[in-house]
């Protein structure tokens, strides 16, 4: 039997690798675009910067260094320049495709940064594997500009894993449903008519605003903003303004709040301040035919009716007064139970007694 020769030896001292095979190797040097690593085999393997990562622009030299031990996968046992071409994201992304397959198994709640916003959803990655997450799976409320979740870390679990068709599916919507529901449990088995809480502005319509409680939405309905009167909610709050309210209502799982504390009612001391004889200043609210409306206090209203303006004859209130002009009366009807109030700028000249003649003509018309 001969001896080996140097070069035969030395060959044979090396193992032998097969395309498929995972290899661990040692970094011995690292380019802006390539690794190189000695993985104990003739030639040294290398790993490109489109095999490392789906990043594109990686300066690999910022994320591995000589010395680093890795593990790659054998893509050609010879690239055609005695090199083995290696890959790590592919080895990476089979074992992110397993853990997916485990935490879709369990329905484990999973937290990934968001790497792409793509049309239709979000893309997320873990260990190099790729999910989806549909833009009606991202949030339980419709989400215009997506965009605002790139680089967010967000929680969701996989609810389709189908590797063979590249059909990984994410799902946020049912983890902020299940928060809200416990948040919406603790919320109802702590609150009571009456209590007074403090709230955020979600959203607001031409009916009312929609008050975010910690767990549900209440709705502070426009005749409940204020004991005056509000023509435009938009332009009393804001969305995200935080408010003090109380709660009106509660029936099954609405909640009606209301801003009209009693303690800031007008009307509490009305009996005096708005008793038979007292002479008044107010402002004119609104206008109709037989009438005008003039607000002494926000939440006060009173009539003064056409006939209660002037001596001479009007045919109708717009004729001699205009909205937010500002009016002195004397009150000649007081109804605390109604809450009506009449006024009349004529009794400050007319005797009482044909004021008070007056005064029941237009309850007759009324």
């Amino acid at each position: 039997m001969s001896e080996m020769s140097f070069e035969q030896m030395l060959e044979e001292s090396f193992k032998t690798i097969r395309n498929g095979e995972v290899v661990e190797g040692t970094v011995i040097d690292v380019k802006p675009d390539e690794i190189i690593l000695n993985i104990g085999y003739k030639s040294d393997g290398i790993i490109t910067r489109n095999e490392y990562t789906n990043e594109p622009n990686v300066d690999l030299t910022t994320v591995i260094s000589v010395g680093d031990t890795m593990e790659a996968k054998v893509l050609k046992v010879n690239d055609g320049e005695g090199q083995v071409m290696l890959t790590y994201k592919r080895l990476a992304a089979e074992k992110g495709s397993k853990r997916l397959e485990e935490a879709f198994n369990t329905q484990e709640v999973l937290t990934a940064k968001v790497a792409q916003v793509l049309d239709g959803g979000l893309g997320v990655v873990i260990d190099e594997a790729r999910i989806f997450i549909p833009a009606s799976l991202v949030s339980d409320t419709y989400e215009k500009d997506l965009g605002k979740y790139k680089d967010q870390d967000i929680e969701f679990v996989i609810t389709e894993f189908n590797p063979r068709r590249r059909r990984i599916i994410g799902d946020r919507k049912q983890l902020l449903l299940a928060q809200k529901a416990e948040l919406q449990k603790a919320l109802f088995e702590r609150i009571n008519v009456g209590d007074v809480l403090e709230g955020t502005v979600k959203n607001v319509t031409d009916f009312g605003a929609f008050i975010d409680l910690g767990g549900a939405d209440g709705l502070l309905h426009i005749s409940e903003m204020s004991w005056g009167r509000v023509e435009n909610p938009r332009k009393v709050f804001k969305v995200g303004e935080v408010v003090k309210v109380f709660i009106k209502d509660i029936k099954e799982n609405k909640i009606a709040l209301s801003m009209k504390f009693e303690d800031e009612n007008p009307w509490k001391d009305a009996v005096s301040k708005y008793a038979v004889g007292n002479v008044v200043t107010g402002v004119v609210a609104r206008m109709t035919d037989f009438g005008a409306f003039v607000e002494l206090a926000p939440g006060v209203d009173a009539l003064l009716h056409v006939s209660q303006i002037s001596r001479e004859h009007v045919e109708k209130p717009a004729d001699v007064l205009s909205i937010g002009q500002e009016v002195e009366a004397k009150i000649v009807d007081f109804n605390e139970e109604d809450k009506k109030i009449s006024l009349s700028i004529k009794a400050l000249l007319n005797p009482v007694e044909e004021v008070q003649e007056d005064v029941e003509e237009e309850s007759v018309e009324e």
